[in-house]
């Protein structure tokens, strides 16, 4: 098959969409399918990318770690031909999603659309009214799953929830699987011994991207309460954004700055490793589909304390493999948690490990990508079908959205630049 991916973000920048569109890529492409993915440009990335077209984009969107496309410029349409997708796989219901649904409909092909965010719990990113700003994002995204042929859902939570939203299309639960032979290299104790950690430190460990949506005030406050009280407690941060400066502050007020370890964003070995350095891996966020960090963690035999949330309930399992803990849990009690988990034998500690090790086999990416591509093969053959009244829905939300996008100050600016350069290819 020639699949054709279309994004709004993707490597270098590390996300969970990015990663989940790199990871089934080079899945597909290794099984003999082929891929052309349609992303942003970003800083820092690769100057000779295979499969890959880059459209120009805004980035830094108000202060976060995302980019805004701008108009899609015109090699675009040439790049499509030249490829000859059989299937158009969306991960937005806007900007470049705007786009896969123009090539699905021109094309008459199908449209496929993965619900990888909560898109409701990003507003405070776009200025305006959040309240209204969420209920259109609902609008939008539900609006323009049912536009599509099918909707994958990362999980069943979230299968749950656009159901409940009213998307009326075929969902199929599609986690983005880890690879397992992957984060079976690296060392944990080189990792430690890299960071000047001693092999017998306690560490709680954190990975991904460091937002606002991503409840972090709440989590550092937790692990300082329990550090405080552990003089053998570290903390591994891995990760970059908004929120990083935030983070270091609160752990230098505490005086635990020494037991802080910040790095930014990792890529294999080292990716596995700083998993294997950590005894338990903490999770606050409420904002995930799914949250791939927490199987990624568990295929290293890492066990995690996290919220209650969608896509994280899925995979933790209170007691087996971690813990899951209301989300009216307080830092108090989340720290007494940790504490909890640092006072169990060393035995019953390896018991936790092991199942958190065969939670992720069942989240393999061969399993995951093995069933998005019979979805695939299902559709293949029958064109892009026409939801009219959807897409007046989805007009009126995106229009809304975009509305308040332009009152950011400098992007008209910002657009004039990025249009005529283009004009000059």
């Amino acid at each position: 098959m020639n699949i054709l991916m279309m994004t709004n973000t993707y490597l270098p920048h590390i996300g969970g969409v990015a990663r989940s569109v790199e990871a089934f890529s080079r899945y597909y492409q290794e099984h003999g399918h082929k891929i052309l993915i349609i992303a942003p440009e970003f800083p820092q990335m690769p100057i000779n990318e295979e499969n890959v077209v880059r459209i120009p984009a805004i980035q830094h969107f108000n202060g976060s770690d995302f980019s805004v496309v701008l108009p899609i410029p015109h090699f675009l349409g040439e790049e499509i031909d030249t490829f000859e997708p059989d299937i158009v796989h969306s991960h937005h219901p806007f900007l470049v999603g705007s786009t896969a649904r123009l090539v699905a409909n021109t094309y008459n092909l199908p449209l496929v659309f993965t619900h990888h965010t909560m898109y409701e719990q990003y507003s405070h990113y776009v200025p305006g009214d959040a309240e209204t700003l969420q209920r259109f994002a609902v609008k939008l995204a539900t609006s323009y799953a049912n536009m599509c042929d099918q909707v994958f859902a990362p999980s069943e939570s979230i299968h749950v929830i656009l159901t409940t939203r009213g998307v009326q299309v075929p969902i199929e639960v599609v986690p983005t699987g880890v690879d397992i032979d992957e984060f079976s290299q690296g060392s944990g104790l080189g990792f430690r011994d890299m960071l000047g950690i001693d092999k017998n430190a306690f560490v709680v460990g954190h990975l991904g991207r460091l937002a606002p949506e991503k409840n972090l005030t709440y989590l550092s406050e937790a692990v300082v309460k329990f550090m405080k009280n552990e003089p053998r407690a570290h903390f591994l941060l891995v990760g970059k954004g908004y929120s990083e400066r935030a983070l270091r502050q609160s752990f230098e007020l505490a005086g635990l700055t020494p037991r802080l370890h910040h790095i930014g964003f990792l890529e294999q070995p080292f990716l596995s490793s700083a998993y294997q350095a950590m005894d338990v891996f903490v999770f606050s966020s409420q904002s995930e589909t799914q949250g791939m960090v927490l199987t990624e963690a568990m295929a290293v035999s890492t066990p995690v304390i996290a919220l209650d949330a969608p896509g994280v309930r899925e995979v933790v399992s209170d007691g087996n493999n971690g813990r899951l803990l209301s989300c009216d849990t307080t830092s108090d009690e989340f720290a007494d948690v940790l504490q909890w988990f640092f006072t169990l034998s060393e035995e019953q500690q390896h018991i936790i490990r092991q199942t958190a090790r065969r939670t992720a086999e069942s989240y393999s990416l061969e399993t995951c990508a093995q069933k998005a591509l019979e979805k695939y093969q299902s559709l293949l053959g029958k064109g892009y079908v026409h939801h009219h009244h959807e897409h007046h829905l989805w007009a009126d939300a995106t229009q809304m959205i975009k509305a308040e996008y332009y009152i950011l100050k400098g992007i008209a600016k910002a657009a004039v630049h990025a249009i005529a350069h283009d004009d000059k290819k």
